[in-house]
This record gives C-alpha cells, structure tokens and sequence, in this order.
C-alpha cells in the first residue's frame, strides 16, 4: 500500500521546459549559437540534473573553460531571476497534476524533490499556492538521490510505500538508489522502465 509520494516538480507539476530553455539562451546569450544549442539538447535530456551542474557542464565539456564556484553561482543568480519572474505565472501549472494533488494530499504524505534550486522552488510554491499540499520542498543544489534518501530517513517512510513520480531518468535513477519504485509521466521514452502515468484523470496507485 502506497502512503508515501515524492515529487518531481519541473514536467510533472509545472510545464517549466520552455521558460528554462530561454532562461539558458538568454544568461549564454554572448556564446557561440551553436554551441549554446549543444548544451541545450543536454538541458532537455537532463531534466532533473541541477542547474549548477549544467552550468559546470557548459563551461567544462562545451566550452573546455574552468569555472569557478563563485561565477556558477552568479550564471544561477542570473538564471533564477527569469525563472521567478516567468514561472509564478499559473497558466504553467499542469492542471491534471494539481488536480491530483489538491484531491488527495491528506490521503498521502507529499514531497516535492526537485533539481530546481530549492530557495526559488519555494518561492515559486507559495506564489503558485501550492506550499500547503507538501510535507517538504526539496531542491538543489543537493543531488535528488540524496534528497529521497533524507526524507525516507527523517520520517521513518518503508520503501516499499514510497514511489517517486518524474519525468526524466535522473528521477527513475534516484528512485532505483533509494530501493522506491518510479512512476514515468509526461516523458514517453520513460515507459519501458516501468509503470506509466499517461493521465492523472481517475490514476489510482
């Protein structure tokens, strides 16, 4: 019996891909176009990774420059204010996910666990009136593998009652560390590694 839901935030409760695809483009705006486009199919087939990872991965792979801590976090500074300043729009949310979760947050114990900086991620949450569905609002820069395996140890949760629902294989990922099962939604190549949501309209777990 399942008690326990993780969440993925980005693709699963917000449809933020297209605003973070900008907010990419526009703090690398003064890069080469073509190797912006580069780390910008990374961004997409990496959706749960963390931004200061990305980050490192531009400069690093892409640009084969050093970067230190200190300008990842100015890039991420930047990032995040297009990030708050488009994504408090509620046109974004995911209106079969919300739906869900306003119906049944006092039949389950909510998390969210998320690559998103989890300061912004809180911000947005309230902005979005979504704050009060959750138990926690986790995010980066703490990789989400150890995000899971902190909320099944500070609140005693079985593994076997806790599944994780994602939309990109790093969520499928950490949900395999921590022993939970991944439930794939809005990411179709997510089928063949187990259960699928292909709509929250009458799901039952």
């Amino acid at each position: 019996m399942i008690k326990n839901i993780l969440w993925d935030f980005d693709g699963v409760i917000l449809d933020s891909m297209p605003i973070k695809d900008y907010g990419f483009a526009k703090v690398f705006e003064n890069f080469n176009k073509n190797l912006v486009d580069k780390f910008l199919d990374y961004h997409r087939l990496n959706g749960g990774i963390s931004r200061y990872i990305k980050i490192r991965y531009f400069y690093n792979t892409i640009l084969n420059q050093d970067i230190s801590d200190e300008k990842i976090q100015e890039i991420a500074n930047e990032f995040s204010v297009i990030m708050k300043s488009e994504l408090t729009n509620k046109k974004y949310l995911i209106s079969q996910t919300v739906d869900f979760i306003e119906k049944n947050y006092k039949n389950y114990n909510f998390h969210i666990v998320s690559g998103s900086d989890e300061k912004e991620l809180k911000y947005l949450c309230k902005k979005l009136d979504l704050s009060k569905y959750f138990i926690t609002i986790n995010g980066s820069p703490i990789h989400k593998s150890y995000l899971v395996k902190k909320i099944l140890e500070t609140y005693n949760y079985s593994p076997k009652e806790t599944i994780l629902i994602g939309d990109s294989i790093n969520d499928y990922e950490s949900a395999k560390i921590n022993a939970i099962k991944f439930y794939g939604f809005n990411n179709t190549k997510l089928k063949e590694l187990g259960e699928y949501i292909h709509g929250f309209n009458g799901f039952v777990i």
